[in-house]
């Protein structure tokens, strides 16, 4: 199997067997030979959680201090001066009846949705839909909101959504690989606090059991666990 240029130089600069701290492993992210568009960086995180107990989920939102670098695409499902008040914020689109049903014929162009309590009921039947997609409102990820205007302006300020799976990973953005390193190093900082924040207290054991950074095409970079307070 032939060795590329760029993977030589990746594996002499990344050891697999090492761990990281969290400056070191940006300087190498910035150092690993990029693409030809802006990659996104990105922070997988293994909790030592048990998902399948209703008291270990770990699910919320964070802001990032700079930002994700991509466009949010919002949609508000909102009715009357609520849909006036969505896309003044900024959302792309805003309304009820034909919104719900663009969605419901498979239409899932945008990146967030955010919605009233009392509208909830409406996007019951979406659920099936949205839901897979982790698109569907939930007021743990401050999509579900009585404040419609400030939440649109936070999604699109770097306040993105965390959620970890079935296999208690975390998958974060945490910013672009055209960022300088000292953005994408407190971005990744704030992410894992952030989860340290939500530790469930029911959660044995190591709650970090690894942590990596990388880029979309670039390979993953170990981080020493030890350096965050646990």
């Amino acid at each position: 199997m032939r060795i590329t240029k760029k993977k030589k130089k990746m594996e002499g600069l990344i050891d697999p067997d090492a761990f990281y701290s969290l400056e070191d492993s940006v300087d190498l992210l910035l150092k690993v030979p990029k693409a030809k568009f802006d990659e996104t960086v990105e922070v997988s995180v293994k909790l030592g959680i048990d998902t399948k107990m209703a008291d270990q989920q770990v699910r919320g939102t964070v802001r990032l201090p700079h930002g994700t670098g991509k466009t949010i695409r919002i949609i508000v499902i909102a009715e009357g001066e609520d849909v006036k008040e969505a896309l003044e914020a900024g959302a792309m689109e805003a309304g009820a009846g034909e919104l719900l049903q663009k969605i419901e014929k498979g239409w899932l162009d945008f990146d967030c949705l955010i919605t009233k309590p009392s509208m909830m009921k409406l996007l019951a039947k979406l659920g099936k839909i949205l839901g897979p997609r982790g698109l569907m409102p939930n007021p743990k990820s401050g999509t579900v909101t009585q404040d419609i205007p400030k939440a649109v302006k936070e999604m699109q300020a770097g306040r993105i959504e965390y959620r970890a799976d079935k296999a208690s990973d975390v998958h974060i953005c945490a910013g672009k690989a055209s960022f300088d390193k000292k953005a994408i190093v407190e971005n990744i900082r704030v992410l894992i606090m952030e989860l340290l924040k939500v530790k469930p207290s029911s959660a044995k054991g190591p709650y970090f059991k690894s942590i990596a950074v990388s880029t979309t095409m670039g390979p993953g970079i170990r981080l020493d666990v030890n350096q965050f307070k646990i």
